[in-house]
């Protein structure tokens, strides 16, 4: 891959205002251009097989094929191709905080869930991110649907290979402590770096109401600090690397090497994964 090169972003969403906004703030970046606009799905589709950007910046509601249809189009043509060069990755983009979305967008095989108020900062680090090949989920989507795994609401819960962050705020721990190791993790959970990895509910680890048998505890949650494990419950509740730091008080830095030392000794791909591990040995509970 070409580091030099800008990275190159389709917008796709059927309000005129709202695409221009987002091209003005691209645009702004010497690293970013905005090589196509779309206002509905099937255009989008078709501007992304021709152009092949780095990202699409897809809207939810649009006229025709949605953004979660032509996320799977996109996502679907890119897995069929035999070139393997430049990899189009889709971040889902909606005023509309809502589980179905975040569900379907995922499954669709987006690589990113973000609302459209995200600060604009944000939004161009989750570029960057999705770009190295990483994933993001807004954090308080990611706090629900872990709660339903565990809840058993949802049986299976799908997520992009690549390295989930639920850091809204530039997937802090997927940049410091890659731990994708192609293994499986010690909770029980795949981390095969293909295709679209499956993470099954948490729920099915707990033990049932009727047994006496004492729940199952991974022995990595011992060689947690307990600084760590503070850092894990506040990831677990959804909060970004810096708004733990601010909680904490402690510096931001001193998260991220937290977060890196979590991921490595609970055999965490991600965050989805190490706040999956929390919710799988008791060390937060739902609604919490």
């Amino acid at each position: 891959m070409n580091e030099t090169r800008p990275i190159r972003v389709l917008i796709a969403d059927d309000q005129e205002l709202v695409r221009a906004g987002f091209a003005m703030v691209i645009d702004s970046q010497d690293d970013m251009e905005v090589v196509g606009q779309a206002s509905s799905g099937d255009e989008a589709v078709a501007l992304s097989l021709r152009l092949k950007p780095d990202t699409v910046l897809m809207d939810v509601r649009m006229p025709g094929t949605d953004g979660i249809q032509a996320t799977k189009l996109i996502v679907d043509a890119e897995d069929s191709s035999e070139d393997e060069g430049i990899r189009t990755r889709v971040i889902i983009l909606t005023t509309f905080d809502l589980d179905e979305y975040v569900m379907n967008g995922i499954d669709a095989g987006a690589s990113g869930f973000l609302l459209k108020d995200t600060e604009p900062e944000i939004l161009l680090s989750s570029i960057r991110t999705v770009y190295q090949g990483n994933a993001i989920i807004a954090p308080s989507a990611t706090k629900r649907l872990i709660e339903k795994m565990v809840e058993g609401k949802l049986e299976t819960a799908r997520v992009p290979a690549n390295n989930a962050s639920t850091d809204g705020n530039i997937a802090s721990g997927a940049n410091t402590g890659n731990t994708d190791t192609g293994s499986t993790s010690g909770n029980g959970h795949n981390n095969a770096a293909t295709g679209h990895n499956t993470i099954c509910s948490a729920a099915n680890a707990q033990p049932s109401a009727n047994t006496s048998a004492p729940a199952y505890r991974d022995p990595a949650v011992d060689t947690l600090t307990e600084r760590e494990r503070e850092v894990l419950t506040e990831i677990a509740h959804g909060l970004s690397n810096q708004e733990i730091a601010d909680k904490l008080r402690i510096s931001l830095p001193t998260v991220k090497t937290h977060v890196a030392h979590i991921l490595q000794k609970t055999y965490s791909r991600d965050r989805v994964q190490a706040v999956v591990f929390a919710y799988d040995n008791q060390l937060v509970q739902p609604g919490e």
